[in-house]
């Protein structure tokens, strides 16, 4: 079965060192796992919110309405439950707390039919950091060519 990628947040290694990562479930409704599947979630504006060291929550990310199910939809920009250990919670809290820390989505994926969501705790990058990336992959572009 293995794992199938669905989406990406394209930007986020872009625009932060990614310092630890993790593996979360995500409680999702009927709808939502249908268009899940079928790769209908976007990442580009989502965020996981740390409430009170005890929840993680998946906020911004949107899920597209499923279809046939027409008025038995969901809320595509609801607010999503993170599925994680407690310690794993409190050590992505202990991390936040520092300044200039924050935990953002990497990708979302299907594990043994199971929707899973790769979160990083990330610091974010200053404008030479960023033009550094771009330097580097200008330079690795031109010695292939």
């Amino acid at each position: 079965m293995g794992e199938k990628t669905l989406a990406t947040n394209r930007k986020a290694r872009f625009e932060y060192f990614i310092l630890e990562t993790y593996e979360a479930g995500i409680a999702l409704q009927g709808t939502e796992i249908k268009s899940v599947r079928n790769g209908q979630i976007s990442l580009s504006e989502a965020y996981v919110e740390i409430k009170s060291g005890r929840e993680a929550w998946l906020i911004n990310s949107h899920i597209s309405p499923y279809d046939p199910a027409s008025r038995f939809n969901h809320d595509p920009i609801r607010p999503r439950r993170l599925l994680l250990n407690k310690k794993e919670i409190r050590d992505i809290w202990n991390d936040v707390r520092l300044k200039g820390v924050t935990v953002i989505p990497l990708k979302v994926y299907l594990s043994h039919g199971l929707a899973k969501l790769e979160i990083g705790v990330a610091k974010g990058k200053k404008l030479y950091d960023k033009r550094q990336v771009i330097a580097k992959r200008d330079a690795e572009r031109h010695t292939r060519e």
